[in-house]
């Protein structure tokens, strides 16, 4: 792994609930393992709004009505292709982005007119919604999303004959070039070889939009090679934030889903952001209250700046050990892309703690409420 790496928390796995962890396979999340309890340990000795969580997390844990729960709950998430199901969702996101607009003064609004706006999983455009109706001036959007035909999502925003929202129907996860892999150093014997697609991004969109939009998740719906399936999280997250970071306005902002805030892997996310951006996360009440789930806003990101320009080039490092490397090179390179959990706490631990106060608290809250909590005799103690 090259050594810029070393700075660098590896990005989150997207399907993880904290009461289903045992169904987890995933790459990342057998890396997790070596650093999870370090992390929890220090939490729960100084923060009682995550003493608290974690009570709850057991008792969801060691009741089957949680996992009850939490399989429906992707159960309807695969069924979004359903227009009832679509349309659902694409208004939960447009409550989600007007609460995260209001906490976090306007993190939709563009500092440019006319402004510039990048979603890499857009699907079904909920969030580019928002943007726009909070923006009373001109727009340009380039949105990027799984194609319909290989298990993506329905694009909902109404886009056909506007010349501003540019739209395109492909894997990020393939851009080989865009993460400085030439094509043709791809070998033959790849089985993804003939999939992997030329650059996509222009030179001059380089640094070019104001707000950058991460909000994807590794679908269940889509097809893909048999490689793919431990990697996926980490190929999508690494390749998201590569296009978003490399392709943001210097002071613009970046908005970003993510999983678990405790978690080796996102604490180092976090400090890494917090080197060349200012950070603040918040847990949605109007969605993914129950949920692991929290998004992280960055504003005031130096997109330009040598830690930025470190952190790009790490994530194309891990994207393509992840996506040409074994099982055995990818599981070393996501546990060598950060310090040992003892180091993130002696140097992010007190930063770690204020920022995730207030979604340990708003998850704590809603699991005590969910009917797998309240209704066991013990779920209050």
């Amino acid at each position: 792994m090259n050594s810029t790496a070393k700075s660098l928390g590896p990005v989150p796995i997207t399907s993880c609930d904290e009461v289903e962890p045992r169904t987890l396979s995933l790459l990342a999340g057998e890396a997790e393992q070596d650093y999870k309890g370090v992390i929890s340990a220090y939490l729960r000795e100084r923060v009682p709004e995550f003493r608290r969580l974690d009570r709850l997390r057991q008792q969801g844990w060691d009741n089957p009505e949680g996992d009850k729960f939490f399989k429906t709950q992707r159960s309807n998430a695969d069924k979004i292709g359903d227009i009832e199901t679509s349309q659902f969702h694409y208004g939960l996101m447009q409550r989600i982005a007007a609460e995260l607009h209001n906490v976090t003064s306007g993190c939709f609004t563009t500092t440019t007119k006319p402004g510039a706006i990048l979603d890499v999983c857009a699907a079904p455009g909920g969030f580019l919604a928002a943007a726009i109706a909070r923006n009373d001036h001109d727009l340009q959007v380039r949105a990027c999303t799984l194609p319909f035909s290989q298990g993506g999502y329905k694009i909902l925003l109404p886009y056909e004959g506007n010349n501003a929202i540019k739209i395109s129907y492909l894997d990020i996860t393939m851009l080989a070039e865009d993460m400085g892999v030439d094509l043709k150093d791809i070998p033959a014997s790849h089985p993804d070889q003939d999939k992997f697609m030329p650059r996509q991004f222009a030179n001059n969109e380089k640094h070019y939009y104001d707000i950058a939009i991460c909000d994807g998740h590794v679908l269940r719906t889509q097809e893909r090679s048999s490689y793919r399936e431990k990697r996926e999280s980490v190929r999508l997250q690494t390749s998201s934030f590569v296009l978003a970071l490399e392709h943001l306005l210097p002071g613009g902002t970046l908005i970003v889903l993510l999983h678990k805030i405790e978690m080796w892997r996102i604490a180092c996310l976090l400090q890494t952001m917090s080197r060349f951006s200012e950070v603040q996360v918040h847990k949605p009440k109007s969605g993914h209250a129950k949920r692991s789930s929290f998004y992280m806003v960055a504003k005031d990101v130096r997109s330009d700046s040598k830690e930025a320009e470190e952190a790009v080039q790490a994530w194309k490092d891990l994207w393509r050990v992840a996506t040409f490397g074994s099982d055995e090179e990818a599981y070393q390179a996501v546990k060598d892309s950060g310090p040992p959990a003892e180091q993130l706490l002696a140097e992010f631990g007190p930063e770690l703690v204020e920022l995730g106060r207030s979604v340990w608290l708003t998850q704590a809250n809603a699991l005590a409420k969910a009917p797998f909590i309240k209704n066991q005799k013990w779920g209050s103690h």
